[in-house]
């Protein structure tokens, strides 16, 4: 279906009018990892802090939702946990089905529009570990597929809108590369084989969703890449150029060259034509946290120098979200954008708000120029609401605008008078 209808008036706030002021969250996260999920055991192994029941929101979501729509964060973005879905292939549970309608009707109720991800890093065991998951074509061509569409025809109804994979290069570096998630691999070659995989099965879901009446949209995760060059020699310094060149490639170019050009190409993959992947889905919905470094040794670091880095290990830098939508701009023209995450992370013990909010003023202020420069951006989604289980950090790391005891930070606030233009 064509992209979302946005006048592009804008309002004294600078924002164009339907401007989507949103929350971003998964169901593990929030609700904690599905029994049958390969998270869970991934946990289970101690490969990852036990995540429980997340930040509650499994049972406190209308109290959640009713919080959001009073902020005038009015779309959320929640998946549906396809391990608690079908706990075992070919099974639904009845409970899982009406839980999440609940939710949905919920969100519906409270004056959100909530927009659904169907695969958010994690998976079902049955699926990931015994069947191959995405990696073998029967996976990603007929299992996936059909759960896609058993999804829109389940929930169809309560949904405003899809993004269905979170992240593909991240599922798969994390996943294939730097092995920090399941299957917690260490293998390049495999890393490509995975890579390319997921963007195929984006690429299903986008197929089976596109004839619904909700939009779809993308959550890509981007981040600017940099030679760290300080201090090096020549032959050094064209090694870390290469190296930054080649992480470019995955992190931006594969992807874009095929919803440009319909043709995907991993590098050390040879090239796969797949002419609809050109023009494919309504929005390009991106995540942003930081920018990136790589070395001439292929080692990721902090970069900028000089700013202290948050709990993911990389240092918070605004200025790395207008590029990020400026080159969008300029690869994918005419295409309209989504911030679909943004946010900042601080060690929970710390309580830095106040500097989430110098933060989050700065990415907004980004947002607001890029729309007066004439960037159609019609969206941006806080990562997150309220703060919640971050995979490998437990619940060390805070990203919320609201604490789990559902208090408003002053982050809160600010949010507030961004979305409301007050």
């Amino acid at each position: 279906m064509p992209a979302e209808s946005t006048a592009r008036t804008t309002g004294s706030d600078g924002f164009p009018d339907g401007f989507m002021w949103g929350t971003g969250a998964s169901s593990l996260q929030t609700e904690g990892a599905a029994p049958r999920s390969d998270w869970c055991a991934w946990e289970a192994a101690g490969r990852a802090p036990r995540s429980g029941d997340g930040n509650g929101f499994g049972v406190r979501y209308q109290e959640d939702f009713a919080q959001l729509a009073e902020l005038g964060l009015t779309h959320h973005r929640l998946s549906l946990d396809w391990a608690r879905l079908e706990p075992h292939p070919g099974r639904h549970d009845p409970a899982a089905v009406e839980h999440y309608r609940a939710v949905l009707t919920a969100a519906r109720d409270a004056g959100i529009s909530v927009w659904v991800c169907l695969h958010h890093f994690d998976l079902p065991g049955w699926f990931s570990e015994d069947q191959g998951g995405f990696l073998e074509p029967g996976g990603r061509s007929r299992t996936w597929p059909r759960h896609v569409d058993w999804v829109g025809e389940t929930f169809g109804d309560l949904v405003h809108g899809w993004m269905p994979v979170n992240e593909p290069v991240a599922y798969a570096m994390l996943g294939w590369l730097l092995g920090t998630i399941p299957p917690g691999r260490r293998d390049p070659e495999r890393f490509a084989e995975a890579l390319e995989a997921v963007l195929l099965a984006e690429h299903e879901a986008w197929r089976v969703l596109r004839s619904g009446d909700q939009p779809t949209c993308t959550i890509h995760s981007l981040m600017p890449v940099f030679a760290a060059t300080a201090g090096e020699d020549e032959r050094r310094t064209a090694a870390a150029r290469a190296n930054a060149e080649l992480v470019d490639e995955v992190v931006w170019r594969t992807w874009i060259r095929a919803m440009r050009d319909g043709v995907l190409h991993v590098p050390g993959r040879a090239p796969i034509e797949v002419p609809e992947m050109a023009g494919a889905f309504d929005l390009i919905g991106f995540s942003y946290y930081h920018a990136l470094g790589v070395t001439a040794d292929n080692t990721f670091v902090p970069h900028p120098a000089g700013i202290r880095p948050g709990p993911l290990g990389l240092p918070p830098w605004a200025e790395g979200l207008r590029i990020c939508l400026e080159r969008l701009a300029d690869e994918l023209p005419g295409r309209p954008l989504v911030v679909s995450e943004c946010g900042l992370g601080t060690w929970s013990v710390e309580d830095d708000d106040e500097q989430r909010c110098q933060y989050l003023t700065d990415c907004l202020e980004i947002t607001r120029d890029a729309v007066a420069d004439g960037i159609d951006v019609r969206g941006f989604f806080h990562w997150t609401g309220v703060d919640n289980y971050e995979w490998g950090l437990g619940f060390d790391a805070a990203f919320g605008l609201i604490d789990r005891d559902r208090s408003p930070k002053p982050s809160a606030e600010l949010a507030r008078r961004w979305a409301t233009g007050r």
